[in-house]
């Protein structure tokens, strides 16, 4: 064998090591001096071909290269989509006699064209595809990058706050690193976070109805499931209880839970889905959401079990998290059940409940330690519509008899009422601190787990809720729901 020979031979055995059964292979090649837009729309259609993309880079000796083979190799493995790049040394269809992939791509402007591939495609069975690829693929890698990365350069954080109430950022670095000594049992319904990011491809002619091209998906974890691995992101030992279906979305949320550090219990139950809620998404806006789920409250054995196995870790717990969705996860007798084994213990309890889509109710939770609704969930709790904000939540704390309450207003920040020993009754404001949120999902949900943690770890209120407001605003500032860690937010604090 040839030098040559030799390389191609192992780049194949490569190759098929890394692909399972029954994934399709896809094959295209060129010579990428520069990569530019139609280079990434025909790659990215070559991947929506099959399960595992093959670019062949031909060599200098093959092509007209401007540019050294392994520059130009590099630069094409780059690219997010591709799973191997290999420098071709002898002609393509060669190559593809040998790898035998299920697809053979090549640009539209060849489809007239006498193309040698297609006999050695046709000799076993493949297919020669055309196509130059749409604008919309090539903003796959994109769409990607902007659901992993975050922009932590819109976080603005208000100066007169700390000095009002008399501390410096970087003064709740240590809290912050207590987090790791906490111990904390979550209960909540367990969500699963859809995201499809779509082309919007202009309105129907039949009817005024838009019309979307689904470009990519995501899954992420929701509902009480990221307050917990929130919990555990910023160093606490998690222990979270719910209820799901015995289906995909449960296994998705067990083994990804699992892998945040997260010690899940649930409990399945054969007369319920998973809930499972679709964002369909273009140009980093949200077109509709589609929720799939049941609400109705679980029967007496699921709550029989999961309150034996709720305080049993609470038995070693220092904070325990209520993050309700009314999705039947909580009926009230579960909730004041635990509320008294945690009042006769002296555990901090801290609650949320949400009504953005549904009915909630969250004075429901007593005694609890700090309270975040919105202004719509604080106002359907008092049935309330009409009184100013300090009103409310002062009404709203009476009725809940919690300590703190917290009322989050979206883009104009939180509202914090608290009492303050010897003044009284207390009503301060912060801001929203990321100016430029990317996903205002999930934002809440940040807040009040921060918060809460920094209470149990003896911060004050106020600084309790600048942190779970940083906490927020870090969560903003990327799309959908993933973990938040201690280090970020110090990270923030030294600003």
């Amino acid at each position: 064998m040839t030098d040559d020979a030799d390389k191609i031979a192992r780049h194949i055995k490569k190759i098929r090591a890394a692909v399972a059964p029954g994934q399709r292979i896809v094959f295209i090649s060129g010579n990428f001096n520069v990569i530019h837009p139609g280079h990434l729309r025909i790659i990215n259609f070559a991947a929506n071909c099959g399960d595992y993309l093959v670019v062949g880079v031909n060599a200098d000796s093959l092509g007209a290269a401007l540019i050294g083979e392994e520059l130009r190799r590099e630069s094409v493995a780059a690219i997010g989509v591709v799973d191997y790049a290999l420098i071709l040394t002898i002609p393509a269809e060669e190559f593809i006699a040998r790898l035998k992939p299920t697809v053979v791509v090549k640009g539209r402007e060849h489809r007239k064209s006498v193309n040698p591939e297609k006999a050695a495609v046709d000799a076993y069975g493949g297919k020669l595809l055309f196509g130059s690829g749409d604008a919309r693929f090539s903003s796959l890698d994109l769409l990607r990058r902007e659901l992993q990365d975050a922009n932590l350069v819109t976080i603005r954080q208000p100066a007169d706050y700390p000095r009002r109430r008399g501390f410096k950022p970087a003064d709740l670095i240590p809290i912050v690193e207590k987090f790791s000594r906490l111990r904390v049992v979550v209960v909540g319904d367990l969500i699963v976070d859809e995201y499809i990011d779509c082309d919007p491809l202009g309105m129907s002619r039949e009817d005024p109805t838009l019309v979307v091209m689904p470009i990519d998906t995501e899954l992420f974890i929701g509902g009480a499931g990221i307050v917990a691995a929130h919990a555990c992101g910023m160093g606490a030992q998690v222990s979270y209880f719910a209820v799901a279906g015995d289906d995909q979305g449960a296994r998705y949320a067990g083994e990804k839970l699992t892998s945040y550090g997260v010690a899940l219990q649930l409990a399945l139950d054969d007369t319920r889905p998973t809930t499972v809620k679709q964002r369909y998404r273009a140009h980093d806006k949200t077109l509709l959401r589609v929720s799939r789920l049941r609400q109705h409250d679980i029967n007496a054995d699921i709550d029989k079990a999961m309150y034996g196995q709720i305080v049993s870790a609470l038995e070693h717990a220092d904070l325990m998290i209520f993050a309700d969705f009314n999705y039947g996860c909580l009926p009230q007798p579960l909730v004041d059940r635990i509320v008294e084994f945690c009042r006769e213990r002296d555990i901090p309890m801290v609650a949320d409940s949400q009504a953005s889509s549904q009915i909630g109710d969250v004075s429901r939770f007593r005694n609890m330690l700090l309270v975040t609704p919105t202004e719509h969930e604080a106002r359907l709790a008092m049935q309330d519509f009409q009184s100013g904000l300090v009103t409310l939540a002062d009404a709203l704390r009476e009725k809940g008899k919690a300590r703190h309450v917290i009322i989050t207003l979206g883009a104009e920040g939180i509202l914090i009422h608290s009492p303050e020993e010897p003044k009284g009754l207390i009503t301060d404001q912060l801001p929203a601190f990321n100016l430029a949120p990317k996903d205002v999902s999930g934002a809440g949900d940040c807040l009040l787990t921060c918060a809460a943690m920094a209470l149990t770890a003896g911060a004050d209120i106020w600084e309790s809720a600048y942190l779970g407001s940083l906490a927020a605003a870090c969560q903003v500032s990327r799309v959908g729901n993933t973990p938040l860690t201690a280090k970020e937010l110090i990270a923030e604090l030294n600003q």
